[in-house]
């Protein structure tokens, strides 16, 4: 590599599986920015299944050739003069998908898109926050009914929105319910309990209505999507919403006779439609919660920092269903 370039990931079309995926190590040259950009070295970069995705082809809209990746959390090395050697962090549906990502030692991105990332938080685990909460926050966001709400239900719990969604609930004073196939303990933090359900011995509806006297939750929280739809469906109370973010099975059994009846409301979530401004705001909103501690960054441990060179089995671990939070460190 020479001073005039720097490595980062290049995939260049569809993988044909995952064994097969391959990550090409390339030199690029350093990139040019405009008065409006700013050029950050990044630190960490958080690795999302929509990353891994991407690469298999299964993003119909993503580019060919590009560098993925979503999230990062860096140092400002040129750009504006109040933001040069600042640490900041930032995420972007485009990033990865309709222009080079991540997953680079250097990243441009409008300066009007770079937060500073808290002070609480270390590199590496502000290169995993992005994805997870920004769509924990944009699903609460779009309910809207914050200052009524009691409870929630969140469908998925230990995933990493799961978990996301969580921590804001609890910041926010809601009882707490969360599902998993089996018997689990909550594995992230959160300020309140989490009470959770075990789908395979337990009635998730009839649980809910018992312990919050026949009324339901006023969130239902999908992360998964269509096994927990109907449960998910039927615990909700007069004027609930849900929240869809994923799903296994693309069609559902929907009873509208319950749906009218209920007065309920469903909300899709799609991240990749928030750009880096967009997903910038939010993280304005997140930043305090951070700071003061109401809000807990994913840990990141040594074992699950990945290099570019290795960044082929960091992805195979996560499309497989890493419990752990993966970052690349460029």
């Amino acid at each position: 590599m020479s001073e005039n370039s720097s490595n980062a990931l290049k995939i260049f079309e569809k993988a044909p599986s995952l064994e097969a995926l391959s990550l090409d190590v390339t030199p690029v040259s350093l990139p040019k920015i405009g008065p409006d950009d700013c050029l950050i070295q990044v630190c960490s970069a958080g690795i999302n299944m929509s990353d891994v995705k991407a690469t298999l082809g299964q993003m119909p809209h993503a580019v060919w050739p590009r560098t993925p990746g979503r999230d990062y959390a860096g140092i400002v090395l040129d750009g504006p003069a109040d933001l040069v050697g600042k640490e900041v962090w930032g995420s972007g549906g485009e990033l990865g998908i309709s222009r080079d990502g991540t997953h680079s030692r250097l990243l441009v991105v409008q300066a009007s898109s770079v937060r500073q990332k808290p002070s609480t938080v270390s590199m590496a685990e502000a290169g995993a926050i992005g994805v997870p909460f920004i769509t924990a926050y944009e699903g609460l966001r779009r309910v809207g009914q914050w200052a009524s709400c009691e409870n929630i239900l969140i469908l998925g719990a230990n995933g990493r929105v799961g978990q996301a969604v969580a921590q804001l609930a609890a910041a926010r004073g809601l009882q707490i319910f969360g599902v998993e196939r089996t018997s689990e303990a909550f594995r992230g933090k959160a300020v309140a309990p989490v009470e959770m359900i075990d789908a395979s011995s337990q009635n998730i509806s009839g649980y809910v209505r018992d312990r919050t006297g026949g009324k339901g939750v006023d969130i239902v929280f999908n992360t998964v999507g269509s096994p927990y739809f109907v449960e998910g469906h039927l615990a909700m109370a007069k004027g609930a919403a849900q929240v869809f973010i994923s799903t296994f099975e693309r069609s559902v059994p929907f009873d509208i006779f319950t749906f009218f009846r209920g007065q309920h409301s469903f909300y899709g979530v799609d991240t990749l439609a928030l750009n880096t401004q967009a997903c910038a705001e939010i993280l304005d909103d997140l930043h305090s919660g951070f700071e003061d501690g109401a809000l807990s960054p994913f840990p990141v441990l040594p074992e699950n920092i990945y290099t570019l060179d290795n960044a082929a089995e960091a992805y195979r671990t996560v499309y497989r269903g890493s419990g752990e939070r993966l970052v690349i460190q460029p």
